[in-house]
């Protein structure tokens, strides 16, 4: 394939990539609310609203109202989302064809053997003037937090002045089913600004969907014996101890861009050691899970070994944030620190042919002092107990094993496949997260 031809292919990529940018659409029938807000919006702001018939001393009926830690602690998942979604490493925007000059010929050769990882670091630059550019298609289902299925998230509502007894004592059970899909299309550019010195540059453009079900039932602690307190009222007037709640939506546009300078130290024997610094800007619609909403600096040592076609590699960081609603309260504006992250990798790329390189990593990380959700039990007034859940603050390692291949098609033009597979259950998390791409260097 001609350079002129990529040129072309990631000019026609890149349009609906700018125009994703303005997509800011949601779905889901209660008042657009933004993605970080939509559980408290399935119940409203005060809660599981429940109909009564039960008359007050003046006359008057009511509509009670049960609350949870559900669903006022929920801005705590928010800050799991948006951690995890820090966490999952970006495809690597260094080159799979790294030069340096040889002073014997005069001229830039191939520094190493293999085409590199794909979603970590090896130590070598890719050579002075040489720019490399690629576009990369990430996609995560999340499927648990902390060993829980999303699909099963159990909570219960208990009534305003339940301490009070009597009707009061009623409890509203629920079962809630999270789906979160988001997708990350990426851009990356790298330069050569010396031999030894690159800087890159990674824009997201985020698709992200969120839709909650929440199946309730009315526990009948103090009313059994009148169906008339509390319940439900369908569409025909009629009423029950039943019902299914629902909030959907979705949004897509700018993630938070990346900035990067890389540097290695001059080659000595096979080993090769680098130093690069990442800045995160909190480009992305954090209200909308986009984007973390607050600044982040990663500096991240790297060793890397050229034996032949095997490539071993070492990568040791630490990422600081910032603060950001996500941390605090959408709701209410109020900001507080992301939890940072101390960062570790290790692998090797494989040259397995000329044209063909086969990649693994474990990659890891420690997330410091975050939200986590702990499974709990639930008293009714009668004894009878339930599932529940809450979150404590605690730090906790997530680890990953990354498969991935790097085909050369044609020139310099690469093609990028990965799959990450989580290895245990901590914070939240995505069974099998894909990556697709390519990289073309010149």
């Amino acid at each position: 394939m001609t350079r002129r031809a990529v040129l072309v292919l990631a000019a026609v990529l890149t349009v609906p990539l700018l125009a994703a940018a303005d997509d800011d659409g949601h779905a889901g029938g209660i008042a657009d609310p933004k993605l970080g807000m939509l559980i408290p919006s399935v119940y409203g702001e005060d809660g599981l609203i429940v109909d009564s018939l039960s008359v007050l001393p003046d006359g008057s009926t009511h509509a009670a109202h049960f609350n949870s830690a559900f669903q006022s602690e929920f801005g705590q998942f928010n800050v799991a989302l948006a951690t995890q979604l820090l966490t999952v490493p970006f495809p690597s925007p260094a080159s799979g064809y790294t030069y340096e000059f040889d002073e014997s010929l005069g001229v830039f050769t191939r520094s190493t053997q293999s085409f590199g990882p794909i979603l970590t670091e090896r130590a070598e630059t890719i050579g002075k003037g040489k720019f490399t550019f690629g576009f990369a298609y990430q996609r995560f289902r999340f499927d648990s937090i902390e060993g829980l299925n999303l699909g099963q998230v159990p909570a219960v509502f208990t009534h305003d002045d339940f301490q009070l007894g009597g009707g009061r004592s009623d409890i509203v059970n629920t079962r809630n089913s999270i789906d979160a899909d988001f997708s990350r299309f990426i851009a990356f550019f790298t330069y050569g600004l010396t031999e030894n010195l690159d800087v890159s540059a990674a824009i997201p453009i985020v698709d992200a969907s969120l839709r909650v079900t929440s199946d309730t039932q009315i526990i009948r602690v103090g009313t059994a014996s009148n169906p008339a307190v509390h319940f439900f009222q369908d569409a025909q007037g009629g009423f029950g101890d039943t019902r299914e709640f629902l909030a959907s939506g979705s949004a897509s546009g700018l993630g938070d861009v990346l900035l990067r300078l890389k540097g290695t130290a001059p080659k000595s024997g096979p080993t090769r050691l680098g130093l690069l610094t990442d800045v995160r800007f909190p480009t992305g619609d954090e209200e909308d899970l986009l984007g973390s909403g607050a600044w982040g600096v990663k500096p991240l040592l790297v060793v890397s070994w050229e034996l032949g076609r095997v490539s071993p590699h070492v990568n040791v960081g630490y990422q600081w944030n910032g603060d950001s609603v996500l941390g605090g309260d959408i709701a209410t504006g109020r900001k507080a620190d992301m939890p940072d992250q101390f960062l570790y990798a290790g692998g090797a790329d494989i040259g397995v042919h000329k044209n063909f390189t086969l990649a693994l990593d474990i990659i890891g990380q420690k997330v410091v002092d975050a939200p986590r959700l702990v499974e709990k039990t639930f008293i009714a007034a009668n004894g009878d107990t339930y599932d529940q859940v809450g979150f404590e603050r605690g730090s906790y390692y997530v680890n990953d094993l990354a498969v991935g291949l790097k085909v050369r098609a044609g020139g310099s033009l690469l093609l990028d496949v990965s799959v990450l597979f989580k290895l245990d259950d901590a914070g939240l998390r995505a069974d099998v997260s894909p990556l697709v791409g390519f990289e073309y260097s010149f």
